[in-house]
Order: structure tokens, then C-alpha cells, then sequence
């Protein structure tokens, strides 16, 4: 696995951990908790699955000043607490400093997100004057 270069400080009880990588892809996993529930039926807040994809598009980028600039996404099935969620990400264009980046998300065998990512490479870090 390669060394991470981006989103160093990232927590990963809520954003997930980064289990392998290559150049241009990544896969990370999420342990569902109670922090991240919406209800009482143990429903996982999204937020939490596009925290986690968004995570994933970055490292399969994996630039320091990599930053988002746009996401098209769809929750397509609930996540309830407990479940592990293994968030696959690959960049499928690059072009200049333009990344776009693919990212599906499963419990199991069961897809529960899809999404585009669009990622931008810096010069320097977006909040370096």
C-alpha cells in the first residue's frame, strides 16, 4: 500500500480507514456507530457515507492539495448501525488539474451508494495566501 498524502488529520471513526490503495484507487472502510445515528430505528445519517466516500475520492487522488470542487451522488439503499461499509473509489479522467473520481459503497453485496466526484489538484494548499 502506498503512503497516504492527503487528509492526514481525518478522523477515522467518522470518516472511515484507508485498507488498501494503488496509484488512482482506493478502498476504505466505515464501522457504522451510535454517533452517526438519525433514529430510532439506528438509521446511519448520510452525511456519514458522503464523509466517507468523499474520503476515498480524495485518496484515490491522493494529493496534498487535493480539494472537492462538485459531487453528484445517490444513496441507494440505508445503512444501519453496526454495518461496515467498504467505499471503492477509482479516478476514471484526469486532465490538467481536473480529477474525476468514481466511488461505489457496499455492505456486503448490498450497493448502499454511488457517486462522481470532481477533485481539483492545487498548486499550493487552497488556504495558503
Amino acid at each position: 500500500m502506498n503512503s497516504i498524502n492527503t487528509h492526514k488529520a481525518i478522523n477515522e471513526r467518522f470518516s472511515g480507514k484507508v485498507i488498501n490503495m494503488t496509484e488512482g484507487s482506493s478502498k476504505v472502510i466505515l464501522h457504522t456507530n451510535i454517533d452517526m445515528v438519525a433514529d430510532e430505528h439506528g438509521l446511519i445519517h448520510g452525511g456519514f457515507i458522503f464523509s466517507a466516500a468523499d474520503y476515498a475520492a480524495m485518496v484515490a487522488v491522493n494529493d496534498a492539495n487535493v480539494v472537492l470542487g462538485a459531487s453528484e451522488c445517490r444513496f441507494v439503499a440505508p445503512v444501519i448501525k453496526g454495518e461496515s461499509v467498504i467505499f471503492e473509489a477509482d479516478v476514471i479522467s484526469q486532465k490538467g488539474k481536473k480529477r474525476v473520481v468514481e466511488v461505489e459503497a457496499f455492505v456486503e453485496s448490498k450497493k448502499v451508494f454511488q457517486g462522481l466526484f470532481t477533485a481539483f489538484v492545487l498548486d499550493k494548499h487552497i488556504l495558503k495566501k
